[in-house]
């Protein structure tokens, strides 16, 4: 029986998460034994758990991330174990996500997988492989990963460094780790993150880009008019936007802005905000704590009218083709990969921080209203980011490295 073990920090849980359990899902239904090992939130899967490390060992790597800016060289303990594991199953084709997030050591991870000779995918979400400290980098435009970190402009963000800047010399020693596979396949998750990794000291390596897929069976249009009572929306506009983080980097700054812009029948929702951000919004923003229920997220974004994605700093944000699913239209910033789920039939992409073209567009999309974009936005979500379909090109992948080819 061929054995795939994913590595990612969650499980189950977030976008990667759940994208993680569905390959695993997948796995399984092919006959193979799924293997997820994971660094925090314990949840419920149909594949075998494997927990890396502690709390323990955590706080210890973001001490060392905060006071070091040595993000990725903690967790030694936890990632010895997690390689022992590793060993005893013998996987057939080790898959990484997510390996940032203080919960694993790379340096011990790579060298291993450098002697393993298992077949490595390595799905790329963001740009942290590429990079001496950021996961993103487009907010101030730097352009240092293409040559050599140094003196990082966002050291102060995740993973955030509160004394020393060692963007320079985790630049060159990721470099180093991450070029000494033999057999590893980079799958970025848009062409624009495509086009980064060619740019990067990973160019080396075969690309296949394959979008994320979303359960077009769970994320559906739904007939929310109970929701929409209780919420006391009957007559109103609803603008969605979904973070599992709020910050700057997610555009709340620009949402509180917006706000002043709104109607009196508008009003924003947005989900995923902390106990700190509810008390600090504007009437006209309904705050909703972040929730893990995949049918109440479905619900939102059934009842929103126009969704949101005011980010600054992406890939290809998954919130948009929920949202398409859900048969809304997406109104983004041009900012990495969001653009490319979005067509003129399914909403609209503005410049980073062009409200006032934001506001354009929902007045285009409210003199159009919902039922115009419903069945378009459904559609693009089913031709390109079906959960089955795109996972499918993964397990294609796997045999033909399996197979030598």
């Amino acid at each position: 029986m061929k054995k795939l073990l994913q590595i990612n920090t969650v499980i189950n849980s977030g976008s990667t998460g759940r994208i993680a359990e569905d390959i695993g899902l997948l796995a399984i239904n092919r006959g193979w034994e799924s293997y997820i090992a994971f660094g925090r939130n314990n949840r419920f899967s149909k594949s075998n758990k494997i927990k890396i490390g502690g709390s323990a060992s955590v706080f210890l790597h973001v001490l060392r991330s905060r006071l070091f800016d040595r993000h990725g060289f903690g967790s030694k303990v936890a990632t010895r174990k997690l390689i022992n594991k590793i060993d005893s199953i013998k996987p057939d084709i080790i898959h990484l996500h997510n390996i940032h997030g203080y919960y694993i050591n790379i340096e011990l991870l790579f060298n291993y997988l450098n002697k393993s000779n298992i077949h490595v995918v390595w799905t790329l979400h963001d740009c942290w492989p590429m990079t001496g400290h950021c996961t993103h980098f487009m907010s101030v435009n730097c352009n240092k990963w293409q040559t050599n970190c140094n003196k990082c402009p966002l050291k102060n963000e995740y993973p955030e460094s509160l004394c020393f800047d060692q963007s320079s010399k985790n630049f060159f020693q990721k470099k180093k780790l991450f070029t000494r596979i033999e057999s590893m396949t980079l799958v970025p998750v848009s062409d624009w993150l495509s086009g980064v990794v060619k740019g990067s000291y990973l160019n080396q390596y075969p690309i296949l880009r394959i979008y994320n897929g979303i359960d077009l069976d769970l994320f559906i249009p739904r007939k929310v008019e109970n929701l929409r009572k209780k919420m006391g929306l009957e007559n109103k506009t609803v603008i969605l936007g979904v973070a599992n983080v709020w910050d700057k980097r997610k555009g709340l700054p620009d949402f509180l802005r917006l706000s002043e812009l709104l109607r009196v029948d508008e009003v924003l929702i947005l989900v995923g905000v902390s106990q700190k951000i509810l008390g600090s919004l504007p009437e006209n923003i309904v705050g909703i704590r972040k929730t893990e229920s995949v049918n109440e997220l479905s619900d939102f974004y059934s009842l929103a009218d126009v969704y949101l994605n005011l980010t600054w700093e992406d890939n290809l944000p998954t919130t948009n083709l929920e949202s398409l699913a859900c048969g809304t239209p997406v109104i983004t910033y041009r900012t990495g990969g969001s653009p490319e789920s979005i067509t003129s039939h399914t909403g609209f992409v503005v410049d980073q921080g062009d409200l006032l073209s934001v506001r354009k567009s929902i007045d285009i999309i409210k003199s159009k209203s919902k039922a115009y974009y419903i069945n378009n936005c459904r559609n693009r979500a089913m031709d390109l980011y079906d959960k089955d379909t795109q996972f499918e090109h993964y397990f294609n992948l796997y045999n033909r490295l399996l197979e030598g080819r």
